[in-house]
Formats: C-alpha cells, structure tokens, sequence
C-alpha cells in the first residue's frame, strides 16, 4: 500500500477526525505483575489452555473479577 493508498484509507474512515481532543485523554498503567506457582484442577487449567494462546492472561482476568466482585467494584479492565 502507498502513502498515498493509506492517506486515502484514513480520509474515507468514518470513525476518523482531525480534531480529536486529546487533554482529556487518561493515561492507564496496568498493575504490575507477580510471577508465581500455583496448584489448579488439570481440567480447568486444560479449558483455559485449549481456548488459545493467553491463558494465563485470561485466567488472571477471571480471577480480578472475582476479586473486584467481591470487593464490591464494578470497574471493568480491557
């Protein structure tokens, strides 16, 4: 694709503007990350791993709702 195929893409865009405004933008840092070992169900951990690369990350994702639930939170993470 030419730069000029790719400006031609960007200009046909619908979602595109010029003018974003971009001061109210929010800049998130996920939380860091801890490395450890644990014991789950081989069944469980077969579903989470058979569903495709990032597993673990899915895992975690299952395990925070469970968390912020239980906290009472209703913030969702992407």
């Amino acid at each position: 694709m030419t730069d000029a195929e790719i400006e031609a893409s960007i200009k046909d865009d619908p979602d595109w503007s010029d003018d974003w405004n971009w001061s109210e933008a929010v800049l998130v840092v996920p939380p860091k990350k801890k490395a450890i070992s644990i014991r789950v169900d081989e069944d469980v951990l077969d579903y989470f791993k058979n569903e495709g690369a990032g597993y673990q990350r899915r895992i975690n994702a299952v395990l925070r709702s469970y968390m912020e639930q239980k906290k009472g939170k209703t913030k969702k993470r992407a």
